[in-house]
């Protein structure tokens, strides 16, 4: 590639801004429920990438993909460095209230001003790019990856810590060179992209590997995910860290304030306590351990206590009210999750009446996350995000009907909340679940957030996504 070329600035205000990062062909929003093309390299990424001065390899960065946890064991990671004195960029989607909320700077969201000018700062090569090339112009997340990747040079970070957006191999973030690669559980998600089968979607997370790096991987529940990553490991000549065989880990005490875990690593020992729930997010820290470990092993324990002490993660076996009756919200969205939510719900709360309110998105294995839901729920309230990839209700309904639990549908989100909390009984238990766009409606309606309205995603969606041509 010939040296980038400085194109014309642009300057946007933040609505205007925005409107241009929503504007691009957006593979997300219609994941499951169009036929967007298949992505067969990472070329257009590269070339952005290359554009802006190749900004993420100024730092060292510790990538992390799997099918679950992964966005919990990223925020782990950034919160310890951040507290062993890093300035550390952490990219993660999707978003609950705002895309600034993708890309952080210490933990804390963009402002306004600074998602404004990274997108006035990258906008530009993306124009160019629809002009020139013959793949077009990037996508809304490669947009948003370029922004995560310029941090070094616009806010100064000295650490960027990755999660994937989907799959690995071919995700955006992989043009990025780790030092350290994590890869949490996987289970079948995606699989209309990713493949349909265990070893099919392992093979796409572990093409994170690609140097000999260190990795670290947690307990795999499919023993052929687990083969795979250790294949990939050694044509690569990586080191392989393994959750629960080179380290270990054990919840000593929990409640709904949060849970403390031992964890012993042949470095040493950690006593650790943080505010995430679940026998999975204590799997997740475990992770987080080995990767700091991996990152640099002088890091102090008492500085990895504090790191995960301050770590907040929305969205994710959060209790909004403690009860009675408890209301909890947890994105669970595959069958997978949904049976390690469900497990949690009963040794958390143990509750003798649970109304759910449940929505999910398009591309999601709707039976199997009703077959774990039915073993728990006395009744379902079923709702529609507002997010264009949301199933429609008549759907779901029919999917509960059909496991014997009793189902209403509620279209808007707010309103089977209300309708939940008519139905269920004092001793019982509110939980909201099956999407992280749900739960994130519900979490504005709790806090009072004003939500980020996008013009583009209430398009309905027809024929295939292509990168635009023309940007205008």
């Amino acid at each position: 590639m010939n040296d980038p070329v400085a194109p014309s600035p642009v300057s946007f205000g933040y609505e205007l801004a925005l409107h241009r990062v929503v504007g691009l062909a957006d593979y997300e929003r219609v994941a499951g429920i169009g036929s967007p093309l298949v992505k067969e390299d990472l070329n257009r990424m590269r070339n952005l990438a290359h554009r802006i001065g190749n900004p993420q390899c100024d730092v060292p960065v510790v990538h992390v993909a799997g099918t679950k946890g992964k966005g919990s064991t990223a925020a782990m990671i950034s919160s310890v460095l951040v507290a062993a004195g890093h300035r550390v960029g952490l990219f993660t989607s999707p978003h609950l209230h705002t895309f600034r909320e993708r890309i952080r700077v210490d933990g804390v969201p963009l402002s306004e001003d600074q998602f404004v000018n990274s997108v006035n700062r990258i906008w530009p090569h993306v124009e160019a790019m629809a002009v020139e090339c013959t793949d077009g112009a990037p996508t809304t997340f490669e947009l948003l990856t370029a922004m995560a990747f310029d941090l070094p040079r616009s806010e100064g970070v000295d650490v960027l810590v990755l999660e994937v957006g989907m799959g690995g191999r071919l995700d955006s973030t992989n043009v990025a060179d780790a030092i350290v690669d994590v890869i949490t559980s996987i289970s079948l998600d995606h699989t209309a992209i990713l493949g349909d089968t265990i070893e099919l979607i392992a093979t796409e997370k572990a093409g994170i590997i690609k140097a000999a790096t260190r990795t670290v991987a947690a307990p795999q529940v499919f023993p052929s995910a687990r083969e795979v990553i250790t294949e990939r490991v050694l044509e690569k000549g990586a080191t392989l860290i393994e959750v629960g065989q080179d380290l270990t880990f054990e919840v000593l005490d929990h409640d709904l304030t949060g849970q403390t875990v031992g964890i012993d690593t042949p470095l040493r020992h950690y006593g650790v306590r943080f505010s995430l729930l679940g026998a999975h997010q204590a799997e997740n820290a475990a992770t987080a351990i080995a990767a700091i470990e991996a990152f640099d092993p002088r890091i102090e324990p008492e500085v990895i206590a504090r790191g995960l002490a301050n770590v907040q993660w929305e969205g994710r076996f959060q209790v909004l009210d403690g009860g009675p009756p408890a209301l909890v919200i947890d994105g669970a969205h595959n069958p997978h999750s949904m049976g390690v939510l469900c497990d949690a719900i009963r040794e958390y709360l143990a509750p003798t009446d649970i109304v759910v309110v449940f929505g999910c998105s398009g591309d999601k294995e709707l039976t199997g996350m009703v077959e774990q839901l039915a073993t728990l729920a006395s009744y379902v309230v079923v709702c529609t995000s507002r997010h264009p990839r949301a199933t429609k209700g008549e759907a779901v309904v029919a999917a509960f009907e059909a496991a014997g639990v009793s189902t209403s549908y509620v279209p808007n989100v707010t309103d089977a909340l209300d309708v939940a909390r008519e139905i269920v009984t004092p001793s019982g238990a509110i939980i909201v679940t099956g999407s992280l766009f749900v739960v994130g409606e519900v979490l504005e309606a709790w806090q009072g957030i004003e939500p980020e309205r996008y013009p583009e995603l209430d398009r309905p969606y027809e024929g295939q996504v292509k990168p635009v041509s023309g940007l205008g």
